[in-house]
């Protein structure tokens, strides 16, 4: 992918972009108290940064990929305050341990699992179309969880 935008020396950009959307969006999170749907404000930013990632595969030009990766990183972000939300206020304190340790595996695993596929996606079709699809079936999926889940997506924290 460094190829694609000028060579190695622009890995390390690649690598800080989604951190740096992070950083924003934490600092100016304030707003996140007057949301009161965590699930689909979980949805919604989960497909955001499905979409995002998207778009850093379309990407051309190396300021589009930075931007698409720092606004990926940014849903990510706001994907985790609302996460971090919704268990606070609905796990009970008997299975907090127990569901850590799942959730543990998730966040461990998960990133491990879409490197594999998007590398076998990567020498089915390339790079930057593996990147496209990756990025289609993770919003793909929130909206047919979305879908599946009522409850979750129906979840207010003012009830």
């Amino acid at each position: 992918m460094a190829e694609r935008y000028g060579g190695a020396e622009v890995v390390g950009l690649l690598w800080a972009a989604p951190a740096v959307g992070a950083i924003v969006a934490m600092l100016t999170s304030g707003w996140s108290v007057r949301v009161h749907h965590n699930g689909r404000a979980i949805v919604w930013a989960a497909a955001g940064w499905g979409a995002f990632v998207a778009l850093f595969g379309f990407a051309d030009s190396l300021w589009l990929a930075l931007v698409a990766l720092a606004f990926a990183g940014a849903a990510d972000a706001i994907s985790g305050i609302f996460r971090g939300a919704l268990w606070n206020e609905t796990i009970p304190d008997r299975l907090r341990g127990r569901l850590a340790g799942m959730e543990m595996i998730s966040w461990s695993s998960g990133p491990l699992l879409g490197n594999a596929r998007a590398g076998f996606g990567a020498s089915l079709f390339g790079l930057g179309p593996s990147i496209v699809i990756g990025g289609a079936i993770v919003v793909a999926g929130c909206a047919a969880l979305a879908a599946a889940l009522p409850r979750f997506w129906n979840y207010d924290s003012r009830d």
